[in-house]
């Protein structure tokens, strides 16, 4: 393999030889077409290296390195080029949130990076507003190509952010890049944006493609920050092409998904997070009466996997690499005397979700401490996650919170607590008599399962999702529906519950842009050397666990013959309990294991074959009954998702959600669950 990627370097190298030497951009016959190509990337999420600083290890599937390859492959094949990135370009890594995003005197890594690979746009993402307008206007300053976001302009006079617009002239065509940032950044940053003004989508092209045609644009690309289709609505880059079906191609973002599609005449794409892919446009243009008409188009998402990392833009970024490893490998936070999490009685089931553990009690700590919270929140990010025994660096935080969220506290009232309380325990399959484990549903990943300290709190798993949360308590009072307190969750956690209607206020505390791990390693800091403390706040409670069969079953997991079951996409684990009866009824457990456990089989019958049926007489044909005038309607039975909330089905079958609620008789309109089904009324 690296022998083959060495060979791809030479080859790109000779082709950009030989493209500079023999095609001149500018130069075409005349009465020839012009092939004109538009790369695109997008959330790139600070990633330069095709290194994980999370896991420690060099990867082969993100990084601006290997996006680099890409686009000197393309840039050989088609010297008429243009680079344009959409958004959230600047934030994602400790690099860029704990190092360079703070630190205004310091060149910004990213954007020196995409300078050395000679991109023509950038258009603002949400995260590039999360360190405030100083690192926006900083970035702007330094990037050697336009920063764009037509949508962004400040209230007190209407000038722009950035620029709106770039008009590009490629081969003697002249191609508009409209950049257009997401309209919902107010929603997501407050005060750090109260100077600003985010217009409609649809709005802001109505304005500016008139403007960019006038000043003599052949044809109009969309860089947007935002996905497709809506996320609230009026957010989409659907609704824009709905109204210019003149726009050759749009690069969609914010999404994180993989978008390779043509609507009408205008090509869309868009690619995964963290330079995992590139978006190729190629354009065919014939030109006449003065005039430029694309007569072929096609769009194309490469992954980067099988590209080598660019040595040479590695060798580039080198200093601002050596200082990142520097600081999370090589700094010292604290000491820990013990692991913080304890081993599994069974193999791929973390104790961790099965009970309270000194792991999730530090992070909820962590929360309650620096929001002055009641009550706190967590998940587990990964069924591995330990805090170890000896000197924690940054290395070891990441195992314990991968993820760059931020801590925000908001006030809830009881009903709210239990409400979320109830959705996250929905994480466990109902108990059945004979499982000897406690097993997880498939579709709620391990991080949407929380669970919480500074209440008091049973999980009932004999009783059916929204019912399982008993003798809630709070400093040895019942929690009533009324109670207000003050809840701590990361920012990621909050949005969704909004979303989801569960909870209603914005945050009274937000710590964006310091992330949540930046908080625990001060903790660690702070009450070095720290020891693994559990107070037992919660626990499962009517599950049995306690089969005659429990010890051998665990045994044989251990060695390999039995195996605990995992989702087909390998990303839900330990989805259905192993049951002891049922293993026995099935006849797959040794008679004289069964006589060593005082065990009498009742194996289930083998039932007795069928003959075969008699084959009916032909039916006389009959003359249809006439058809009634309207067709006969049934009720939908629609399967909850597992990030749906009620008003969100609702407009996908344009039924008021208070109809829905009122149908299914669904006593809180703000609390359902993947997999309930929801009758949607045939009238």
């Amino acid at each position: 393999m690296y022998k083959n990627k060495r060979l791809i370097s030479l080859a790109i190298m000779f082709m950009l030889v030989v493209a500079i030497i023999i095609a001149p951009t500018n130069v075409f016959a005349e009465g020839e077409n012009v092939k004109l190509t538009i790369i695109g990337t997008t959330d790139l999420h600070a990633n330069i290296y095709n290194y994980s600083y999370e896991d420690g290890k060099e990867v082969d599937n993100l990084g601006m390195a290997k996006v680099y390859s890409v686009i000197q492959e393309i840039r050989a094949s088609n010297p008429n080029t243009i680079l344009v990135d959409n958004g959230d370009t600047i934030q994602g890594t400790i690099l860029s949130d704990d190092l360079y995003n703070t630190k205004l005197e310091e060149k910004h890594p990213v954007i020196d990076v995409m300078n050395f690979m000679d991109y023509d746009s950038m258009t603002l993402g949400n995260h590039e507003f999360n360190f405030g307008l100083d690192l926006i206007d900083k970035i702007a300053e330094e990037a050697e190509f336009s920063i764009l976001a037509a949508n962004a302009t400040y209230k007190e006079d209407g000038s722009y952010l950035v620029e709106p617009y770039l008009i590009k002239e490629v081969a003697g065509i002249k191609v508009g890049i409209l950049g257009i940032t997401n309209p919902n950044i107010a929603r997501w940053d407050g005060t750090k944006v109260a100077a600003l003004q985010f217009d409609n989508p649809v709005e802001t092209a109505e304005k500016h493609i008139a403007e960019m045609k006038e000043k003599g644009a052949d044809i109009i690309f969309l860089s947007t920050h935002m996905g497709y289709t809506a996320e609230y609505g009026g957010d989409g880059a659907d609704e824009v092409l709905a109204k210019y079906p003149e726009v050759v191609g749009v690069l969609t973002g914010h999404a994180h998904v993989t978008e390779e599609q043509k609507i009408g005449n205008t090509l869309v794409g868009a690619a995964k997070n963290a330079g995992a892919q590139v978006v190729r446009f190629d354009f065919e243009l014939a030109k006449e009466n003065d005039s430029w008409t694309v007569v072929d188009s096609s769009v194309k998402v490469i992954d980067v996997t099988e590209y080598p990392a660019s040595e040479e833009l590695k060798e580039y970024a080198k200093e601002y690499h050596d200082k990142t490893m520097e600081f999370v490998f090589d700094t010292i936070i604290g000491t820990v005397t013990e692991n913080f999490a304890p081993e599994s009685e069974i193999p791929g089931i973390p104790e961790a979700q099965l009970r309270d553990t000194a792991l999730i009690d530090l992070i909820n700590e962590v929360q309650l401490k620096y929001t002055e919270g009641d009550v706190s929140g967590a998940a587990l990010f990964s069924q591995n996650s330990n805090l170890r025994a000896g000197d924690v660096n940054y290395a070891n935080i990441f195992e314990i919170y991968k993820y760059p969220n931020t801590l925000v506290a908001v006030e809830v009232t009881g009903a709210e607590l239990k409400d979320y309380m109830e959705w996250s325990v929905a994480y466990y399959n109902t108990f059945k008599p004979g499982d000897i484990n406690i097993s997880f549903n498939p579709d709620i990943r391990v991080y949407n399962y929380d669970m919480f300290q500074g209440a008091n709190y049973k999980v009932d798993l004999s009783k059916p999702t929204g019912e399982r949360i008993v003798d809630l308590m709070f400093k040895g009072e019942p929690v009533k529906a009324e109670d207000i307190f003050k809840l701590a969750i990361n920012n990621y956690r909050h949005s969704g519950l909004q979303e989801m209607g569960i909870i209603k206020n914005d945050p009274y505390f937000n710590s964006d842009p310091k992330s949540l791990r930046s908080f625990i390693a001060d903790y660690i800091a702070e009450n070095s050397p720290i020891s693994p403390v559990t107070n037992n706040n919660w626990q499962i409670i009517n599950a049995d666990v306690n089969h005659p069969l429990r010890d051998y079953i665990i045994e044989e997991i251990k060695a390999g013959n039995i195996i605990v079951p995992v989702s087909e996409d390998g990303r839900s684990f330990n989805i259905n309990g192993i049951n002891a009866d049922e293993m026995i009824a099935q006849g797959l457990i040794a008679e004289e294991v069964l006589k060593e456990y005082g065990i009498e089989a009742t194996v289930e019958p083998t039932p007795e074959p069928m003959p075969d049926p008699i084959p009916e007489p032909a039916p006389v044909p009959v003359e249809p009954e006439p058809a009634p005038l309207e067709p006969i309607k049934e009720n939908i039975k629609y399967v909850v998702q597992p990030e749906d909330w009620l008003s969100k089905i609702g407009i996908k079958y344009d039924v008021d959600w208070e109809v829905l609620a009122d149908y299914n008789k669904i006593a809180n309109p703000n609390l359902i669950y993947p997999n309930q089904i929801i009758l949607i009324p045939a009238s």
